[in-house]
């Protein structure tokens, strides 16, 4: 079994000028022969996964070759969303498939909710120490 391994939150400043130090994760998507590096919010209280827009036409997915339609809920529920399967690596842990809900938002950032990356990893908070460690579930 590969040991957890412990991450920093990270201080992000949004288009206001307001800072936050946040739970992110450096990830990397693929689809096909096609990868992206992004950092992804840890968001205990999403149900779903969140890939922007823009990342998804990065990974050669056309719109309207998905046909699941996933209803959004918050400041997304506006947005049309549809299903998108990637294959997923952090760190050095074996890569997963995660489930993504598609936004048309270009504005949304990169989720991980519990469907399916909660399934997948187990997660810790350590507030004190600004940081989160991450483990793969045992199937």
């Amino acid at each position: 079994m590969i040991d957890g391994k412990r991450f920093p939150f990270i201080e992000r400043t949004n288009r206001l000028g307001l800072s936050n130090t946040m739970p992110y994760l450096p990830i990397t998507l693929s689809r096909e022969n096609r990868s992206v590096e992004a950092m992804a919010l840890l968001d205990t209280g999403a149900s779903v996964n969140v890939l922007p827009y823009e990342v998804g036409l990065q990974l050669g997915a056309v719109w309207e070759q998905q046909t699941v339609l996933i209803q959004l809920s918050g400041n997304l529920a506006q947005k049309e969303a549809r299903g998108l399967v990637l294959s997923a690596k952090v760190a050095e842990f074996s890569p997963v498939l995660l489930a993504f809900a598609w936004t048309e938002s270009r504005e949304a950032p990169m989720i991980l909710g519990h469907m399916n990356f909660f399934v997948e990893f187990d997660v810790c908070f350590y507030r004190a120490d600004l940081a989160f460690e991450l483990c793969p579930r045992t199937k």
